[in-house]
């Protein structure tokens, strides 16, 4: 057997994963040791603004979360409910893709739109419209046309 080739843990690869100094600080904390660099790398997908929207979450919930016709309140399934009147729901999902489209244009923004159907799809519900809010850089620069072209080639088709 050879012993493991794997690159001692510092906070740079931390770093290069998206962690930040205090997140690396608590995971070994709660490890109680260095991570390698697979657990370390599980940690950053999970703690990722993906996942776990470490950094939009406190705006989400400053949305509004109680009402007479919300039906499934949006975060306790995989889309919300509201009831629209005569017997009918209407079902919301709201998806982020940034990191996955960022890394991956086209295959990033596929799979967003995939998981904004499959959730409204698991509410016994059926798409009649998906909008999409897209945010890009400065318009000008090559990386920025190359990820617009590849985003919306990734939703449209």
């Amino acid at each position: 057997m050879h012993a493991s080739a794997e690159p001692a843990i510092t906070f740079d690869i931390a770093k290069n994963l998206g962690l930040t100094e205090e997140e690396f600080e608590r995971i070994k904390e709660i490890l109680g040791r260095t991570p390698n660099f697979t657990e370390l790398s599980i940690f950053s997908v999970m703690w990722s603004e993906h996942c776990s929207y470490k950094n939009s979450i406190t705006w989400l919930k400053t949305l509004p979360r109680e009402g007479k016709r919300l039906l499934v309140e949006a975060g306790e399934e995989n889309a919300g409910l509201v009831d629209i009147g005569d017997g009918l729901a209407c079902a919301f999902k709201i998806e982020s893709h940034n990191h996955p489209s960022a890394i991956e244009p086209y295959q990033g923004a596929a799979t967003g739109v995939g998981g904004i159907h499959r959730d409204i799809f698991t509410m016994g519900a059926r798409p009649i419209a998906a909008l999409n809010s897209l945010r890009f850089g400065n318009p000008e620069l090559p990386h920025t046309k190359r990820l617009v072209r590849g985003v919306v080639s990734g939703i449209g088709n």
